[in-house]
C-alpha cells in the first residue's frame, strides 16, 4: 500500500527531490531481506538504512514480540499497554529508515534465561509457524538472524529468535512439515542466504561495510538515519548520538544456496552470488508469456532512461521515462506469472515507481475528517483534496474512502477529473462508523502468551495495515495508472507542536471507564470509599445515561445516577462504596444505559509526540482486593515515583498517607514529617536531576527516617549513591520465574516481623518475576533477610538489603513491587508496608 501521509509525530521518510533520487536509483534492483530478533529495539537498524538507502534493496524487520514485558521510562504503562507503545516506536522507526515491519503471535512475558524456559510460554511449532508464514510472505533473498540462537545470547526470547530464524530458513521450504493451508496459504520459499547479525558475528564477519558512508542526494549518512530510527524507543531510554564520519558494520554467512564463497571466506557485499537485477525472474516469466519476458527485457533500459532523464530541480522530465517503466512492470504482472519471486518483485516495483510518479508530479493526497472521532453508528464528514503540486497534469479516475472500521463510499470525481498543474481539488464524502478502533491485535485476546489472531494477519506487514478509514485515489499519469493513499485524519492547530494529526477513530457512543483495573483495601476494617466513573460521549446530540455501580459481595454503592451528557462531552460521576472487605478478591463493574443499549467498556488514551495516538479498551470494572494488613501508627510516606512507577497509589487505597515528591522538588522538601520516603523503581536513571540531590536523602535516614529505595540498574554502584557498596553483576542477577521459592533467612528481621509476620503465603500469586539487577555481593554492614533463586541456580540475597544508617534505616530492594502492587498481590503489599514501617511506631499486635 503506497501511503502519503505519515504521523505528524515522527520524521516521515524522505519527500521531494531526496526521495525521488533513491527510487530512480532503485528501480533496477529487486532484492529483499528479512532481519528476525526478539523485542522491538533488538533491529539493526544501521544495517536496514544501509539496505535501504544505499543498496536499495527491500528490507524488513520481524520482531517476535512487541515488548509488552519490558519496562517503561516513559510513562506508567506496563504490559499489553506498554506493548502498544512499543508497537507505534517500532513503526515510527520505519518510517525514518524506510524498512518494513512484521511481528509474530508471541506476547513478551518478561525475562527469560534460556530457550527451554521461554518455549514452556511459545509453542516452539506455533512461533516458528509464524516465522515461516512471514518469510513465504515477504520472500526474502537473505535472512539475518540478529542472534545466535545459544546461550551467549543472554535472554532465552534472544536465543529462541536466533533458534526460529535458523530453522524456518530450512523449513520455509518445507511443504509437508509446514502445507501452505498452515501458513495462510502461502507456498514454499527458500532464501539464499542466512547471515549471523553484527551483534553476535563481530570476530567471525564473512563481509564488512560503511554503514557510515554519506549520501549527497540525502543530506545524512546512512549511520545518521539509523539513528534516528533507533531513538525512536524512547521507552526503552534509547536515544542515540547521530555520529558522521566512518561507522563500519559486518556479518557473518551461516548458510548459504547461493554460487558464493564459501562460510568464513570474506564476501565482498552480502548480496554476493545473488542476482539482484531484473533479470534473475527471467526464466520463470520466459516460460509462460513471451510479452512479459519482452517487457522485463526491456527495464533495464528504461530504469537506466529514467535515471538519465532525472533533474531534481525540474522532476517533471523524469515522468515519461517512469511511466514506461511502470507499464513495463503492469505488464509482467497482468501476465499472473506464479512464481513468488516474480510476484513479491513486481509488486515491489510497481510499488517504487508509482511512488517515484507521485513525487515527481508533486501529487498529495489529503483526507481530513471533521473531528477526530466518530461514533459507531454515527457518520463523519470526510473532504478528500488532491494537490496537483508539479509541471504535470493528473487525471482522477476514481475516489473511495473506506477502512477496516467505516462503510466504504464512492465519490464519482464529475468535472473535476482533470487536475491542472499547481492546482487542487476537494471532494467531500459521509463515512459512517461500524467498528471500534483499537490495537487490532488486542481485539482477539490471548490464549497464554500468544496472542489469538489469525495467521493470515501475521502474514500482513504491520507498517502496511490500514487505518480506521484510508482515502484512495486511482490517478492517470502519462497514460498509466497508478493509486495514491492517504488515512483520513482530523487536524488541528497547536501553538506549540503546529500541525497535529490524528488518524479518525471509530468509538463507542458512550464510553465507561474507572480510574483503575485493581485496587487495594485493608480486609476487616470499614471501609468509604469514592469511586469515580468518567463517561464521554461520541454523540452529536444530548444523551440521557442512567449509571449504575455494582459493589462487590459485602459492600455496598449508591444506586443509579442520571446525567445528560453533552455532545462530544465528558462528566465525571462519583459513586459511594461502603463496607467491610473481606480478604479475598471480588468485583466492582459499572454500567451505562443510553439510547436502548448497555455500555460497559471504555477506552484510555496512549499518546506522547514520538508515536501515533492509540486508544485501549477494557471493561469498566475493578477487581478489589482484600488485604490482611496492618498498618504502624504514625505512618506517613512520601513517594518520589520512578519509571513505569504505579504503587504510590496502591498505598493509599491501603490507608496510607501518601504526598507525591518529584524528583526536582528533593532539593527543597522538607522530609522530616514524613516517617518514610520511597524513591521508586529506576528513579535514578530517570530522573537525573534525583542523583544529585541524593545526599538530602540519606542526610533525611541519619536523622531518623527510613528510606526506602527500589530497584534500579548499574547506577547503583555509582559512590555514594547507596550508603554502603555493592556489586551488580553482568549480566545481572535475576529470579525470573514469578512463583520461584522464597526463604526467610532471618524470619525474625524487623522487615519480616511486624507489623506483619511474613510467610511463605506472601510469595504466592506474584506476577511475571520476583526480583531484578540484584546486588550479587555487597557491603557486610547491610542485612539480608531474604534468599531466592530460579530452579537450578543458587540462592541470591541480594532482593532485599537493609543497613542502618545514622539514626534511620536505609532500605534498598529489588523486588518487582512495580508488578506486584498494580496487580493487586496482597502478599506484597504486606511486605512493602513493613519495610515503609521499619524504624516506625508499631501496633502492639501483627496481623498472622
Amino acid at each position: 500500500m503506497l501511503l502519503l501521509w505519515a504521523s505528524s509525530t515522527a520524521h516521515a521518510q524522505e519527500r521531494g527531490a531526496a526521495a525521488l533520487g533513491g527510487l530512480v536509483d532503485g528501480l533496477g534492483v529487486s532484492a529483499r531481506v528479512l532481519l528476525v530478533a526478539a523485542h522491538p529495539d533488538d533491529e539493526d537498524t544501521a544495517l536496514l538504512a544501509w539496505l535501504v538507502h544505499r543498496q536499495h534493496a527491500d528490507a524488513a524487520y520481524l520482531s517476535l514480540t512487541r515488548g509488552d514485558g519490558g519496562q517503561n521510562l516513559i510513562g506508567d504503562e506496563l504490559g499489553e499497554a506498554l506493548g502498544v507503545i512499543r508497537s507505534e516506536e517500532l513503526l515510527a522507526a520505519r518510517r525514518l529508515d524506510g524498512a518494513t515491519q512484521y511481528f509474530t503471535r508471541a506476547y513478551d512475558f518478561g525475562f527469560s534465561k534460556s530457550a527451554d524456559e521461554t518455549y514452556t510460554h511459545w509453542p516452539k511449532d506455533s512461533v516458528l509457524r509464524d516465522v515461516v508464514t512471514v518469510i513465504r510472505a515477504y520472500r526474502p533473498h537473505i535472512v539475518v538472524a540478529i542472534f545466535s540462537g545459544t546461550p551467549r545470547d543472554g535472554h532465552g526470547h534472544h536465543q529462541v529468535s536466533g533458534i526460529l530464524a535458523r530453522d524456518a530458513y530450512d523449513a520455509a521450504a518445507d511443504t509437508v512439515r509446514f502445507p501452505r493451508s498452515v501458513t495462510a496459504g502461502l507456498g514454499a520459499w527458500s532464501p539464499s542466504k542466512l547471515y549471523l547479525g553484527a551483534y553476535q558475528s563481530r570476530d567471525r564477519a564473512t563481509v564488512r561495510f560503511n554503514v557510515g558512508e554519506y549520501d549527497p542526494v540525502l543530506g545524512r549518512s546512512y549511520y545518521e538515519i539509523a539513528m534516528e530510527s533507533r531513538s525512536q524507543h524512547k521507552s526503552q531510554a534509547f536515544g542515540r548520538l547521530q555520529r558522521r564520519g566512518t561507522q563500519p558494520h559486518w556479518l557473518m554467512l551461516e548458510k548459504t544456496r547461493a554460487t558464493t564463497a564459501a562460510n568464513g571466506v570474506a564476501e565482498r557485499s552480502p548480496f554476493e552470488g545473488i542476482d539482484t537485477t531484473w533479470a534473475r525472474l527471467r526464466p520463470a516469466v520466459a516460460t509462460v508469456s513471451r510479452e512479459a519476458a519482452a517487457a522485463l527485457d526491456s527495464l533495464p533500459a528504461a530504469a537506466a532512461a529514467a535515471r538519465t532523464a532525472l533533474d531534481f530541480r525540474r522532476p517533471a522530465t523524469v515522468v515519461p521515462e517512469l511511466a514506461r517503466v511502470h507499464r513495463l512492470l503492469v505488464r509482467v504482472r497482468d501476465s499472473r506469472i506464479a512464481d513468488p519471486d516474480v510476484e513479491a518483485s513486481v509488486r515491489s516495483g510497481i510499488a517504487r515507481v508509482s511512488r517515484a510518479l507521485l513525487e515527481a508530479t508533486g501529487v498529495a493526497l489529503e483526507a481530513t475528517a471533521a473531528r477526530a472521532t466518530v461514533a459507531r453508528g454515527d457518520s463523519v464528514r470526510v473532504d478528500v483534496t488532491l494537490h496537483a503540486r508539479g509541471d504535470v497534469p493528473v487525471t482522477v479516475t476514481s475516489i473511495h474512502v473506506a477502512g477496516p472500521d467505516v462503510s466504504g463510499v464512492a465519490i464519482v470525481p464529475d468535472g473535476k477529473a482533470i487536475i491542472q498543474p499547481d492546482s487542487s481539488a476537494t471532494w467531500p464524502a459521509q463515512v459512517r462508523g461500524v467498528r471500534v478502533t483499537q490495537p487490532w491485535w488486542l481485539a482477539h485476546g490471548r490464549r497464554g502468551d500468544l496472542f489469538d489472531v489469525p495467521r493470515a494477519e501475521v502474514a500482513q506487514a504491520e507498517s502496511e495495515r490500514p487505518t480506521a478509514a484510508m482515502a484512495r485515489v486511482t490517478l492517470s499519469i502519462d497514460g498509466t495508472v497508478v493509486e495514491a493513499n492517504a488515512p483520513v485524519v482530523h487536524r488541528r492547530p497547536d501553538p506549540v507542536r503546529g500541525d497535529v494529526q490524528r488518524p479518525l477513530a471509530v468509538v463507542p457512543p458512550v464510553s465507561v471507564t474507572l480510574e483503575r483495573t485493581v485496587e487495594y483495601a485493608r480486609a476487616g476494617v470499614p471501609l468509604e470509599r469514592v469511586e469515580r466513573v468518567e463517561l464521554r460521549s461520541a454523540l452529536t446530540t444530548p444523551a440521557d445515561v442512567n449509571v449504575t455501580l455494582n459493589a462487590p459481595a459485602g459492600l455496598t454503592s449508591d444506586g443509579a445516577t442520571r446525567v445528560t451528557l453533552a455532545p462530544g462531552g465528558t462528566q465525571a460521576i462519583e459513586f459511594t462504596v461502603r463496607g467491610t472487605p473481606r480478604p479475598t478478591r471480588g468485583q466492582m463493574s459499572v454500567v451505562a444505559e443510553a439510547r436502548g443499549e448497555r455500555f460497559r467498556d471504555g477506552y484510555t488514551e496512549i499518546e506522547y509526540d514520538h508515536i501515533t495516538p492509540q486508544r485501549m479498551y477494557r471493561e469498566a470494572s475493578v477487581d478489589l482486593q482484600g488485604v490482611d494488613v496492618s498498618l504502624a501508627q504514625n505512618l506517613r510516606v512520601a513517594y518520589i515515583p520512578g519509571a513505569g512507577d504505579n504503587v504510590a497509589p496502591m498505598l493509599r487505597q491501603l490507608g496510607i498517607p501518601v504526598t507525591i515528591v518529584e524528583a526536582g522538588a528533593v532539593a527543597t522538601t522538607d522530609f522530616s514529617s514524613y516517617s518514610a520516603v520511597v524513591v521508586g523503581t529506576r528513579a535514578y536513571e530517570s530522573r537525573p536531576e534525583l542523583m544529585q540531590h541524593n545526599g538530602r536523602l540519606l542526610d533525611y535516614a541519619r536523622r531518623g527516617g527510613t528510606l526506602v529505595v527500589q530497584y534500579g540498574q548499574y547506577e547503583m554502584m555509582r559512590g555514594g549513591l547507596m550508603p554502603h557498596p555493592v556489586t551488580i553483576s553482568r549480566p545481572h542477577t535475576r529470579v525470573t520465574v514469578e512463583d520461584a521459592p522464597v526463604t526467610l533467612v532471618d524470619p525474625q528481621h524487623a522487615t519480616l516481623r511486624a507489623p506483619n509476620r511474613i510467610g511463605a503465603r506472601d510469595f504466592e500469586g506474584w506476577v511475571q518475576e520476583r526480583a531484578l539487577y540484584m546486588p550479587a555481593q555487597f557491603d557486610s554492614a547491610y542485612s539480608a533477610p531474604i534468599a531466592m533463586n530460579d530452579p537450578g541456580e543458587p540462592p541470591s540475597r541480594g532482593a532485599l538489603l537493609v543497613a542502618p544508617l545514622g539514626r534511620g534505616l536505609y532500605v534498598y530492594t529489588t523486588m518487582a513491587f512495580f508488578r506486584q502492587l498494580p496487580a493487586g498481590v496482597p502478599g506484597a503489599a504486606r511486605l512493602f508496608v513493613n519495610l515503609l514501617s521499619a524504624k516506625a511506631a508499631r501496633p502492639a499486635r501483627a496481623v498472622p
